[in-house]
C-alpha cells in the first residue's frame, strides 16, 4: 500500500537534491532498508494529519449513512455523511445481522483457531457454502478468509505454466498478485475492449488452457463487464470464464444474485468469485463453481489450506445478510432509486455520469488539485473516496462515490451541494473541466 501514499512534501537528500513523493518512492528502491524507512517516515510525519483526513480516517461509530470520524488535525469527533463505503444495503449495521452475530457467538464462540482442512468447520460454514452455491447457481462453494486470498487461491491452484490468463486491465490487484505467484502466462487487455480480447484469444493457442478473468462491476468506475459478448466468445474458444463479482453480489440482478443475473446469464459462468466485504459488510471471500473444481481447490489452494477458517460470527453475519437479500428486495429498489437520483443531480451540475451499479466516479479535471479538493470535502463533513496517482494514471484521478440504500434524499442533496461548492473552489477556470 505504500506505493499509493502521495504527499506534496519535498524530502531533501544528503546531496541536496529533493524529490516529491512519487519520485521518492521510485528513488527509494535504490536505497538500503534503513534509509528507505527513514525517508518514508519523514515524508509521512511532515503532513500526516492531512494524510489522515484523506485516508485511514478513524471512524468511531457503526458503519452507516452517517459516521463519527476522529479528525486527525483537530482531535475532535465529528459527524460525516458516508459516501465512501461499500455497505451498499446497510447490512453492516442491520439489526437482524447484529442479532445473528450475538446468537452465533453464544452457540459457536468467536473462532476455530485453525484451517478447515485440519480443524474442521462449523455447521454454519457448511450452510453458508450451500446457500452461496444456490445464490450463484453452482454445484459447490469454497469459503476463504478474505476476497484477496480467494483470488490468490484461484490463480495459484487452477493454472499451470502451460496455461494463459487474459484479464481486464482494470482487474483488482489481488488477481494480479495471484498471477505473479502462479507464474502462468498472462496478459491484460484494455478495459472492456472486446476487439483486443478477441485478438488475444485468436493470436496463438497456449499449450494448456485459456482463462478469461473479468469483474462484474468494476470498482473504480462502477461500469459492468459486457458479459453478453464475453460469454459466447469464451465458449467459441473453449476458454474458462472467471467472474469476480465482488461489487455485484447482493446488489445486481432482480434477486441480488449478481451481475450474471443482471444479464440473464446466471447459468453460464464457469467460476464465480465474490467477497463478503462489500454488500455483506464484513470480511471474507468465496469461489462458486462445479463440484470437481471446488473439491480440487480445497486441497490445492494454499491460501485456503493454510488460512484459519472465518470466525462463526462472520459466517452468521453473511447468512443473515443472505436472508435479508432474499426477503427484503426493497433495499435494492431503494439503492437503485438513490443511484438514479444522485446521477441525475450530478448531470445537472455538468458531470458526465451514467452509473450502471452503486458506484459513481467523478473525474478530476486537468489542473485541479485533488488533495485540496479532498480536504474540502472532509472539512464540509462529506466522506468520499479520493483516488489519485499512482493508484490511477494522472489523467484519470477521480472521486469515487458509493451509494447505500440507507441514504436519504437530504443526504444526496447535501452531497450534490458540497460537490458543486468544491468544484467551484478547486476546479480551474473557466469551464471547471467537467
Amino acid at each position: 500500500m505504500t506505493t499509493r501514499i502521495i504527499m506534496t512534501t519535498k524530502i531533501a537528500y544528503e546531496g541536496g537534491e529533493s524529490f516529491d513523493a512519487p519520485t521518492l518512492l521510485q528513488h527509494s528502491k535504490e536505497l538500503k532498508f534503513a534509509d528507505r524507512m527513514r525517508d518514508f517516515t519523514q515524508l509521512l510525519d511532515t503532513s500526516f494529519a492531512n494524510y489522515q483526513r484523506m485516508y485511514m480516517r478513524l471512524v468511531d461509530s457503526p458503519a452507516d449513512r452517517e459516521v463519527i470520524v476522529m479528525d486527525a488535525l483537530t482531535g475532535e469527533r465529528r459527524r460525516m455523511l458516508m459516501f465512501g463505503s461499500n455497505n451498499y444495503l446497510g447490512l453492516a449495521n442491520h439489526p437482524k445481522v447484529i442479532a445473528a452475530v450475538r446468537k452465533a457467538a453464544e452457540e459457536h464462540g468467536v473462532g476455530l483457531s485453525g484451517p478447515p482442512l485440519l480443524n474442521g468447520y462449523t455447521t454454519l460454514h457448511r450452510q453458508l457454502e450451500e446457500r452461496l452455491s444456490a445464490l450463484k447457481h453452482s454445484e459447490e462453494t469454497l469459503i476463504f478468509s478474505t476476497g484477496y486470498s480467494a483470488n490468490l487461491g484461484l490463480m495459484t491452484s487452477l493454472t499451470t505454466a502451460r496455461d494463459r490468463v487474459l484479464f481486464d486491465d482494470y482487474h483488482h490487484a489481488s488477481l494480479r498478485d495471484g498471477l505473479r505467484m502462479a507464474k502462468c502466462g498472462h496478459k491484460s487487455f484494455a478495459h472492456n475492449d472486446l476487439d483486443q480480447l478477441r485478438a488475444l484469444m485468436t493470436g496463438g493457442e497456449p499449450d494448456g488452457d485459456t482463462f478469461v478473468c473479468v469483474e462484474g462491476v468494476y470498482s473504480m468506475d462502477g461500469d459492468l463487464a459486457p458479459l453478453p459478448e464475453i460469454v459466447p466468445l469464451c465458449r467459441q474458444h473453449g476458454a474458462v470464464l472467471i467472474l469476480d463479482d465482488a461489487h455485484g453480489t447482493g446488489v445486481m440482478g432482480a434477486n441480488g444474485t449478481g451481475t450474471a443475473e443482471h444479464f440473464g446469464l446466471e447459468h453460464d459462468i464457469d467460476i464465480t468469485m465474490g467477497t463478503f466485504s462489500k454488500a455483506f459488510g464484513v470480511v471474507g471471500g468465496f469461489v462458486s463453481s462445479s463440484r470437481s473444481i471446488v473439491s480440487y481447490m480445497r486441497v490445492l489452494a494454499r491460501s485456503y489450506m493454510f488460512s484459519a477458517s472465518l470466525p462463526p460470527i462472520v459466517v452468521a453475519a453473511v447468512l443473515a445478510g443472505l436472508d435479508i437479500i432474499e426477503k427484503e428486495s426493497w433495499l435494492r429498489d431503494q439503492l437503485r432509486n438513490n443511484v438514479k437520483r444522485t446521477a441525475a443531480g450530478f448531470r445537472s451540475l455538468g458531470f458526465d455520469v451514467n452509473p450502471e451499479a452503486a458506484i459513481i466516479a467523478l473525474r478530476v479535471p486537468e489542473g485541479m488539485n485533488i488533495r485540496q479538493a479532498a480536504l474540502q470535502f472532509h472539512e464540509a463533513g462529506v466522506f468520499v473516496n479520493c483516488v489519485e496517482f499512482p493508484a490511477v494514471p494522472l489523467d484519470q484521478q477521480r472521486f469515487r462515490i458509493s451509494l447505500m440504500s440507507t441514504h436519504t434524499d437530504a443526504d444526496i442533496d447535501r452531497l450534490l451541494e458540497c460537490t458543486a461548492d468544491v468544484w467551484a473552489k478547486c476546479a480551474p477556470a473557466p469551464s471547471g473541466g467537467r
